[in-house]
């Protein structure tokens, strides 16, 4: 309470100690406004609410927000209302600056106290008795102006101009001389989108404000006057009109002599103009740093975005996103010229997405498919039901059959071209992306589970539990799909896939720091032998294009939509967890030869060299423990235990790795550390933001299929 006493009585003693200036002040414009000595009574009251003035913050300018690749110095993006670059010091600005601005704008700037009675009196008589038109605002009170006032600046009244100049008066007592110059020529509005001396020295010369010549240095000063009409580019008549008022004035005041006036005053404009890299502020990697900035516009306000100075460090790897920009190009031109690829490659062990690409050309559609396109997986998400039977005791190796077509609950199910696989093991059903193997288990298992497990693992589309589930019916993103493999390759630690690692404000202070700790959410021997069964694909599946030069050891899983609209692949080594998408934005069906298998070698051949080969964390742990099926189980899945296969499928079998047999004992998990631990509707959303719904029931497909009566589904994964 004694505290709230004393500021009052101290603001009373300030408003008492500038009564008198304040009686002037307001004598003076009421003469020139209103007239009246009544002012001066509501003087008083127009400064009760007043903005904090004594908080720094108060005067802090609109700044920049920089975003950088994962190196800390590669310059990908800039994001602002107003292009601005504040200097920190006088000497990185030219004299001719400094001493034109004080000459032009305000001559006793070093002599007054925030406000030039003088001045005001000297503007008042040239005013009224026909001399040349002058303001009375010092650079003082124009700093004020332009910042905690901004919102007040077009007002041209009274109780603007009393606020202005006792703020004015206040802030003199705050700062020194130089201080204050160097805030309004950080701030000043310089046209052309140029805020402050050092931006429009880089907009209109291509220089630093250090640089500056005496001309170029006039031309600038003299554009704050009017911004729009003084503007070089639009008005050069203009602009050198005014650039050599500035000069006289300076060769008045003594800052210039006569000569280098004369050598000034005969220069032409001398633009060189800096043109805009992007309207956008989007430099490089169009559709990962428009993914940025949209991630940041989810937590943070536009005007602490575009207007708060921040500085962002991004997951980008320069080095593996110019490889992948240069593989999905390489396919690009293999195929029809509609077609698209979009990838995203994910760290498993921090989650940070190394590259994005988000379709070819971002200047022609800034629609990313990676990030906001939702399209069917088709048999990439099996992957997702081979881990939940995994984890619910269901060894690989046991017997499914494959046979095609199968009508289960009204759903019928049919492999690619009718292919009838007989009976095999899941591991041998995956490798060769047996539609009707993985539809009886996802029916025994429960699409719950699978949907479960997809969630848990890093998917994020609200997911309906029907049996197609399992043939990837539903759309999902690449990031989405991306960052679910990537838990796998992790050993079972499921870290969100981020674009951002940190961010720090305009003060230098982190703000945000990107956690990389993870969180377990399946076993490592769940994970680890469901990646065994992943290998498979690559060794001797539907997926040997993904195979790298290195011999590094691929795990993964091929997946086409219906009707070919839809081509992936996702794969996983120790040091990437890749998902590649290859199709149409406007879903369309392509040829069944094109697949984007490849497109996965020729990136991380690029990047993994065979000293750069890893192994996968979990490759210790031990197989999960199994258990015997039930009956019913066994009936659902068409087979028993003791079914033999066919030659071919014997030969298919024998060449998977898993070698476990069956036993009665329960589904065990564990909390091994992983190689860094730390730890809704059936519907595909098209490329161009529109939904297609995929309902109930559907024709054929080419590898996926919705549940309901009538309905069949037909696979169409084949080798690359």
């Amino acid at each position: 309470m004694g505290s709230r006493a004393m500021k009052k009585r101290l603001g009373t003693r300030n408003k008492r100690r500038y009564a008198p200036l304040l009686f002037i002040l307001c004598a003076l414009f009421a003469l020139v406004v209103v007239g009246g000595i009544a002012v001066y009574t509501a003087a008083e009251s127009w400064l009760e609410d007043l903005p904090d003035y004594a908080d720094s913050s108060a005067y802090n300018y609109s700044q920049k927000t920089r975003v950088y690749a994962s190196d800390g110095t590669t310059l990908l993006a800039e994001f602002y209302v107003e292009n601005r670059e504040p200097v920190s010091s006088l000497d990185d600005i030219s004299e001719f600056v400094r001493n034109g601005t004080v000459a032009t704008e305000d001559v006793r700037f070093y002599e007054h106290s925030g406000v030039d009675l003088l001045g005001i009196g000297r503007a008042l008589a040239n005013n009224l008795f026909g001399g040349s038109t002058e303001g009375a605002s010092t650079l003082t009170q124009q700093f004020v102006r332009n910042t905690v006032l901004a919102d007040e600046a077009s007002e041209q009244t009274i109780k603007r101009k009393v606020r202005e100049a006792y703020i004015a008066l206040k802030l003199e007592e705050m700062y020194s001389k130089d201080d204050i110059l160097l805030m309004y020529l950080n701030t000043v509005n310089y046209g052309s989108g140029a805020y402050g001396i050092e931006a429009a020295a880089k907009k209109y010369f291509s220089v630093s404000a250090s640089d500056l010549t005496l001309a170029q240095a006039a031309l600038l000063v003299g554009i704050p006057q009017s911004p729009t009409y003084n503007n070089p580019i639009n008005y050069p008549d203009n602009a050198l009109s005014r650039r050599n008022t500035v000069l006289n004035r300076m060769l008045t005041n003594g800052y210039i002599t006569q000569e280098q006036y004369d050598e000034a005053v005969n220069e032409p404009l001398g633009l060189n103009v800096s043109e805009d890299e992007s309207d956008d502020g989007i430099y490089a990697y169009p559709y990962f740093t428009s993914y940025v900035r949209q991630t940041l516009l989810e937590d943070y306000s536009e005007a602490e975005v575009f207007k708060g100075g921040l500085t962002v460090y991004t997951t980008l790897d320069v080095t593996a996103q110019e490889a992948a920009e240069a593989a999905c190009a390489e396919k690009e031109e293999a195929v029809d010229d509609d077609l698209e690829v979009a990838l995203v490659a994910v760290d498993p062990d921090t989650g940070f997405i190394k590259a994005l690409v988000g379709g070819k050309d971002y200047n022609e559609n800034e629609y990313n498919l990676a990030t906001q396109s939702t399209r069917q997986p088709g048999s990439a998400f099996k992957t997702f039901t081979l881990a939940a039977a995994i984890e619910n005791g269901i060894d690989p190796s046991t017997y499914v059959n494959c046979s095609s077509p199968i009508t289960l609950d009204n759903w019928t199910v049919e492999n690619y071209d009718g292919a009838s696989y007989g009976t095999r093991s899941i591991e041998s059903a995956f490798a060769i992306s047996a539609n009707t193997g993985f539809a009886r288990l996802c029916v025994m298992l429960g699409p719950d589970k699978v949907a479960e497990m997809a969630t848990r693992l890093g998917i994020e589309t609200d997911l309906e539990t029907v049996p197609s589930i399992t043939l990837g019916s539903q759309g999902v993103t690449v990031r989405e799909m991306a960052g679910a493999y990537a838990t796998i390759a992790s050993g079972g630690i499921k870290r969100d896939a981020v674009a951002i690692e940190k961010i720090v404000d305009s003060d230098g202070d982190i703000i945000f720091q990107a956690d990389t700790t993870g969180t377990r959410v399946i076993s490592e021997e769940v994970a680890h032998a469901t990646e065994k069964v992943m290998e498979g694909v690559v060794t001797n599946g539907t997926g040997t294009a993904a195979a790298l030069s290195s011999g590094q050891t691929v795990a993964g899983k091929t997946g086409t939509s219906q009707n070919w609209r839809d081509s992936w692949f996702c794969g996983i080594t120790p040091q990437y967890s890749v998902a590649i998408w290859l199709g149409a934005r406007e879903e369309r069906q392509m040829s069944s030869s094109y697949s984007a298998t490849s497109v996965f070698s020729s990136f991380l051949n690029q990047l993994i060299s065979k000293s750069d080969t890893e192994k996968f964390v979990m490759n210790s742990a031990s197989n999960p423990k199994y258990r015997m099926l039930t009956s019913d189980e066994k009936e659902a899945l068409g087979a028993t235990s003791s079914t033999t296969s066919s030659d071919d499928e014997k030969s298919s079998d024998s060449s998977s790795s898993s070698t476990s047999t069956t036993t009665n004992s329960t589904t065990s998990s564990s909390s091994s550390s992983s190689r860094s631990s730390s730890s809704g509707s059936s519907s595909s959303s098209s490329s161009n933001g529109s939904s297609t719904s995929n309902g109930s029931s559907s024709g054929s497909s080419s590898d996926s299929s919705q549940s309901g009566t009538g309905s069949s589904s037909s696979s169409g994964d084949s080798s690359e």
